[in-house]
């Protein structure tokens, strides 16, 4: 199977991962599929200091700057795999 095509099947394979991982790991599966289907950030951190939530995702993902979106989808798959147990 392509590496795309096991990015998309682990895309939705962690939409029913058995257990929610914790806000840590949910970072790092975002910020993996942001470099993944984007590459490297292409928008402005959150202008509001309260809006914690995006501002986490955005740095996440602003700290994979560089990484191809091969690699990127490569972690992606792993994480996802390691995570399904």
């Amino acid at each position: 199977m392509a590496l795309k095509e096991l990015f998309e099947k682990a895309a939705a394979d962690s939409k029913t991962l058995s257990e929610k991982p914790d806000n840590e790991m949910l970072l790092q599966l975002y910020s993996l599929y942001k470099q993944g289907t984007e590459g490297d950030v292409n928008t402005e951190p959150p202008s509001n200091p309260f809006d914690f939530v995006n501002k986490a995702k955005h740095e996440a993902w602003s700290n994979l700057k560089g990484k191809s979106k091969e690699a990127a989808m490569q972690e992606y798959v792993d994480l996802v795999t390691k995570l399904m147990g």
